[in-house]
């Protein structure tokens, strides 16, 4: 069975809504997904734009999602510990949770929303960056699936 991660709020390849943008609400989009590999513990997301100028920019570190779930609401809370036990990281903003799109003017910029199935629950600090998940996670990644939208002002 294979990993398949998407969105409601967009189609694969779209552009994604302002809604979920710095220009508007600023809010994560529902994602949802399906195929979980045999033996997950957990799930983790990473979503970065790597056209940022600076580099790779990481605009979500979110991890310990329970293998029981197969989606995330619109709307994730910006705090560092979820209801049912998931912790978020800080983004390249220096802020936790989720950090819509923003790209300087010009041509549009790649948003990668990327999903991980881990075979156990990860100890990170709650104020853990995208680098220090993906030690973490260094051989313990039972299947990954990733959803891409664009966006441009």
């Amino acid at each position: 069975m294979t990993l398949v991660f998407k969105s409601t709020a967009f189609a694969p390849g779209a552009e994604i809504p302002k809604k979920y943008s710095c220009e508007a609400a600023d809010v994560s989009p529902a994602l949802e997904w399906s195929g979980t590999p045999a033996r997950t513990v957990s799930f983790a997301v990473i979503m970065d734009d790597p056209d940022a100028p600076a580099g790779t920019w990481v605009h979500w570190v979110l991890w310990n999602l329970p293998a029981s779930a197969h989606e995330l609401p619109e709307a994730v809370a910006k705090q560092d510990q979820l209801d049912d036990g998931a912790r978020q990281g800080r983004n390249s903003s220096r802020k936790i949770g989720y950090n819509g799109p923003c790209p300087p003017p010009g041509k549009p910029h790649r948003y990668f929303f990327r999903l991980y199935a881990l075979d156990e629950k990860l100890e990170l600090a709650p104020d853990a960056s995208s680098a220090d998940l993906q030690r973490a996670m260094k051989g313990h990644v039972m299947g990954q699936a990733e959803y891409m939208g664009t966006y441009r002002r």
